[in-house]
């Protein structure tokens, strides 16, 4: 304790020593009938040093919309009064030594009204050189001005004013809640918001006489602060719009500028804003235990709240719900879940550590209403030829509120406020956006959803390719327009084939034109049968005849010679492979083949249009066994019977072999194109007879055959 004084008393010090200037102000006026008003303004100083005193008279000037000045008011200093210094917590008792005086001048004056009705406004400089939040503060005057309406919007009206008065300290880093409503003698419609204080006066000529006119220019804001964040703070400051409760969380301590601005509403015309400039000065309090209910941000949830809490420093509660129609409503829970009983306004009391020396004790209000959550069910597509449609407003609401239906440009109306529309016509095809909109109990929930416009159907395909030689498959992409709606389809391929698929494909065999034609039946939206018809799309060219003849089809090796005769027509062109690698561009012509075997001849032609067609005959060259062997061979080198070999044809699996009388193997292949050269292991072999054995297969008969005999070699 002893520490927390000795901080509060250097906070105290820093305080007096510097802030002697003005701390705050507001100006309101009051309607006394006959064109009279009584003005009313109120200003705030330090009265420590005295180093800004009170003027006498003050100076209000009266304008008219333009700025120009009509009058200047002097009311007289009717003496100042000190206020109580107060802090937002109840545990720690403020500065003594700290002095704020407030004086409230006022006046007559006699308005007659005039377009653009009058401003009233009064001038002082300077504030404290302390603030934290502008720009050279020392330097910085203020300006408070109120507005009388234009006669259009109201006669005889008198301006809202505040109800109390803010603390002089706040708690750094506890939460903050303060009522900062205002009354209206009208009984106008109220709206809230933190605003911008005025500059204005300057050191130079701090009492202004007359003060200048409007427009007003907002105070220099030394970054990061500005309107909307005014103050150091986490949670940043805010005002509810509807009830004026001001809430946030200081986290640095000083001096600070704030400014509230209450808005006047009547029959939905701003009539005026009244203001209010301030000082709020945050200092240390440790260990305080602050009462902190979250004020309600959702509405129209339903009858069931889950209470959050911020307390700090405490660890008892008492929470009182305020639900007349219950003696149970209470709990000592930290977090609290209460289900009203009805819908309706309630005071809800929180005490933290309740019965001991230091308790703080919080209130709130809470709004509860049945659960708002609109919602229609879209009506069926219509054909746009004929679409009218019908809504109904669902979902969960009470009823006591507005209807309000957005159809967008596309619908006539396009727009509706009744709660359940009829007759609404949409000048388009495709899904159109339909918002329903219901206000009710300040509370507002929205429902979107679609509604569906059927084009007209319209039959359309597209076909690839389109002309070709056959078989020629056509692939059918249907490119119709119909839109959500079902469709039956049903194709007439021209050819006498059908198909009902959407995408179908099919093979033309026959040459010729053909018309394609594809019926398309809606069965929902718009309903109707429309056709689509292309004649001659499908073109099939002719195919050439291939044909020729061979002789012979079976022959020998002996006789290879086959002769092919061409007998194709309607052709340009003719290509006949004889199927052992040869070819020739006439197809009438001799073909001698080299080897015995099947052959798989084959004539190919094409007409002008690139159209082909194939034709094939077999051949067939049946082998022959023959085989004669000398008795002697003179290799000497001179190119003449040097190498001793067969002439054999017709067979397989040979082998042939040279022995010296004594059996030695000389030579040996399975090659009947390679003999025997007369040497050994490189060396020649001398004159001599030799035994050679040949062993094979024939072809034709399939017969296994050994032959031996003997040659002469000679040199």
């Amino acid at each position: 304790m002893k520490k927390f004084l000795w901080s509060l008393l250097l906070a105290c010090i820093a305080f007096n020593a510097k802030a002697t200037h003005i701390v705050g102000g507001e100006i309101y006026y009051d309607y006394l009938g006959n064109n009279n008003y009584q003005v009313t303004l109120k200003v705030y100083r330090d009265c420590i040093n005295g180093q800004a005193p009170y003027d006498n008279p003050a100076y209000v000037g009266v304008f008219d919309q333009a700025g120009n000045l009509l009058q200047t008011l002097s009311l007289p200093f009717p003496g100042s009064t000190q206020i109580p210094v107060n802090m937002n917590n109840p545990c720690y008792l403020p500065p003594s030594n700290v002095c704020v005086e407030e004086a409230i001048y006022t006046g007559m004056v006699n308005l007659p009204p005039i377009p653009g009705g009058y401003y009233l406004t009064y001038q002082r400089c300077c504030r404290n050189q302390t603030i934290l939040n502008l720009n050279n503060p020392l330097n910085v005057g203020s300006t408070y001005v109120c507005h009388i309406p234009d006669p259009s919007l109201a006669v005889g009206n008198s301006s809202p004013r505040f109800i109390n008065l803010p603390p002089l300290f706040l708690c750094n880093n506890v939460p903050f809640i303060f009522d900062h409503s205002a009354i209206d003698p009208d009984g106008d419609s109220l709206v809230y918001h933190i605003c911008d204080p005025y500059d204005g006066a300057s050191s130079s000529n701090p009492q202004p006489n007359p003060p200048s006119g409007p427009p007003y220019f907002p105070v220099p804001w030394l970054s990061p602060y500005n309107t909307n964040y005014p103050i150091s703070s986490n949670p940043a400051f805010a005002i509810n719009y509807q009830s004026g409760m001001l809430t946030g969380t200081p986290n640095q301590i000083g001096n600070w500028v704030f400014c509230i601005c209450v808005e006047e509403w009547r029959n939905g015309q701003l009539l005026d804003e009244d203001r209010r400039d301030y000082q709020l000065n945050v200092m240390n309090c440790p260990n305080a235990t602050v009462t902190s209910i979250p004020s309600q941000t959702t509405f129209c949830f339903g009858y069931t709240v889950n209470f959050l809490n911020n307390s700090v420093n405490a660890n008892t509660y008492h929470w009182d719900f305020g639900d007349p129609n219950s003696a149970a409503d209470t709990s000592n829970a930290q977090y609290p879940t209460w289900t009203y009983s009805d819908s309706g306004t309630y005071n809800v009391m929180l005490i933290c550590n309740p019965g001991l020396p230091c308790a703080d004790t919080g209130y709130t209000t809470f709004y509860i209403y049945p659960q708002l959550a609109p919602s229609f069910n879209p009506p069926p597509g219509q054909c746009i030829t004929s679409n009218s449609f019908n809504f109904t407003a669902g979902g969960a609401f009470m009823g006591n509120g507005t209807f309000n239906w957005n159809f967008t440009l596309a619908a006539t109306p396009s727009t509706s406020t009744q709660q359940n529309p009829t007759n609404i016509v949409f000048n388009s095809t495709g899904w159109h956006p339909v918002t329903l909109t219901v206000s009710e109990n300040n509370c507002t929930a929205s429902y979107t959803d679609s509604v569906y416009v059927y084009p007209p159907p319209q039959a359309l395909f597209n076909a690839t390719p389109q002309a070709a030689c056959p078989p020629l498959q056509v692939n059918f992409q249907d490119a119709s327009v119909f839109g959500n709606a079902t469709a039956i389809y049903s194709w007439d391929f021209g050819d006498g084939s059908y198909s009902n698929l959407p995408n179908p494909s099919h093979i033309y065999i026959q040459p010729g034109s053909y018309t394609v034609t594809l019926t398309l039946i809606t069965t929902n939206g718009c309903v109707d049968t429309v056709v689509y018809s292309l004649p001659n799309l499908i073109t099939v060219y002719p195919v050439p005849t291939a044909l020729y003849s061979a002789d012979p089809l079976v022959t020998s090796i002996f006789n290879p010679d086959v002769t092919f005769t061409d007998l194709s027509s309607n052709n340009t062109s003719c290509v006949l492979y004889f199927g052992d690698g040869d070819s020739s561009s006439n197809c009438s012509a001799v073909h001698t083949y080299q080897q015995y075997g099947i052959y798989h001849s084959y004539q190919v032609v094409e007409n002008s249009y690139g159209c082909k067609a194939r034709y094939n005959i077999d051949i067939e060259i049946k082998p022959e066994f023959r085989f004669f062997i000398p008795n002697a061979f003179t290799p000497t080198g001179n190119g003449l019977n040097d190498v001793f070999m067969p002439k054999i044809m017709g067979v397989r699996d040979y082998h042939f072999m040279i022995f010296d009388r004594w059996g030695q193997l000389f030579f040996e292949t399975d090659d009947i194109n390679t003999g025997w050269d007369g040497t050994f292991k490189g060396n020649k072999c001398q004159e001599d007879v030799y035994v050679w054995k040949i062993t094979c297969v024939d072809l034709p008969e399939q017969m296994d055959h050994t032959y031996v005999g003997h040659v002469t070699l000679i040199r």
